[in-house]
């Protein structure tokens, strides 16, 4: 099974094998036996060559003057240091090109390995130059592969849980409605009030079906990242106003109380109005559905930097600490009951998120013995 999580591995010099050393002495023995002949061969040449003689000659003396010493008036002194300097640099030459060739090879074999189904495995090894840019590359693409890959996993398991819910929450008032249906197509109702009895049920629930397939519908538009969003300049503050305004009624019913406080005043922002009230109705439909023993809904609207912070507050019931990760996960409901008389669709929260992400804001949940808060932060500017 894949892991995102990669080991921690530290990092080590790569450790040459007996064989590995005995190329690398091969090589330098070579090396030195080439040079030596090549070195004679050379003096041989110069020796019998008088035209040679006088350039080198000619070079002594320009060195002589310059650092104005005879040193390099002797034969011996002048190009014994000249083949010895050229000697080590040629040497040390094709010791590192044969060093780097080993090296290579062992980021190879972990390469393979990693290819073979390894993918916890990175190459661990410490290097220098091209070679380390190298295999920070290779241990980056296995990251993003092993990442894409277990999105794809995520993706593929999100579908399957999605059917799974969508298949449980439609079958249920489908259920209902196809046994009331039954009861009038087999005449089994004694007067026309059972009857009406009957159709207001199967009405009921087929509302419930079209309110689940309409969230649906809408979350899985809200979560195309190239869906539009028809951004234009309005009031935060006043466009709360609002909305409180519009469940001030309801909000009596259920004896509670809807205070908005706006710093400053107004607070101007761009937008995708329509998209927000949906967010916002959610919000404030939740605190009057679920603040149960409640009796204020608060909304802070402020103005941070470049940022507009929207809190919708009450002081109902806590949501459990487990709970408040998962709130904004598509079908939960923090009642262990999937009834949808108490729970909704579990979508609502789940579109919320994804309207903010739209945004290019976010939104978070805390809950504790004295408020439940949905901290919404949104950009001034367009996104």
């Amino acid at each position: 099974m894949l892991v995102r999580q990669k080991k921690i591995e530290k990092q080590k010099r790569i450790t040459l094998t007996s064989k590995e050393i005995s190329e690398l002495l091969a090589e330098g023995i070579v090396t030195i036996i080439l040079l030596l002949l090549l070195n004679v061969s050379i003096t041989v040449l110069l020796s019998g060559s008088q035209t040679l003689q006088g350039l080198i000659w000619a070079t002594k003396g320009a060195f002589a003057k310059e650092l104005n010493t005879d040193l390099f008036w002797s034969w011996g002194k002048f190009i014994i240091p000249v083949f010895f300097v050229v000697d080590v640099g040629v040497l040390y030459w094709r010791l590192i090109r044969r060093y780097r060739q080993m090296q290579l090879r062992h980021i190879i074999s972990e390469l393979h390995y990693i290819a073979d189904g390894n993918y916890d495995h990175r190459i661990p090894f410490e290097l220098s130059g091209d070679l380390a840019k190298v295999v920070t590359s290779i241990n980056g693409l296995v990251d993003s592969t092993v990442a894409a890959i277990e999105d794809e996993r995520k993706i593929e398991k999100s579908k399957d849980e999605l059917i799974t819910n969508v298949s449980h929450d439609i079958r249920t008032p489908l259920t209902s409605i196809i046994g009331y249906l039954g009861l009038i197509e087999d005449r089994q109702f004694h007067n026309e009030e059972d009857l009406l009895k009957y159709t207001h049920t199967a009405y009921v629930k087929a509302k419930q079906m079209k309110l689940l397939v309409d969230d649906l519908f809408e979350y899985t538009k809200v979560r195309q990242p190239s869906v539009p969003i028809n951004t234009i300049n309005f009031d935060m503050a006043q466009l709360v106003e609002q909305l409180a305004a519009d469940f001030e009624l309801e909000a009596d019913k259920n004896n509670m109380k809807i205070q908005v406080n706006a710093n400053p005043a107004s607070i101007k922002m761009y937008g995708d109005t329509e998209k927000l009230v949906r967010v916002f109705n959610n919000l404030l439909s939740n605190a009057l559905k679920y603040g149960k023993g409640g009796k204020n809904i608060v909304i802070d609207v402020e103005k941070v930097g470049t940022e507009a912070v929207i809190a919708v507050r009450n002081d109902g019931s806590p949501i459990p600490k487990k709970s408040l990760d998962q709130l904004f996960d598509r079908f939960y409901r923090v009642e262990e009951s999937r009834s949808q008389e108490t729970g909704g669709t579990g979508l609502g929260l789940a579109i919320a998120q994804s309207i903010i992400a739209l945004h290019g804001g976010y939104i978070y949940a805390t809950s504790d013995n004295h408020w439940t808060s949905f901290i919404i932060h949104l950009p001034l500017e367009r996104n």
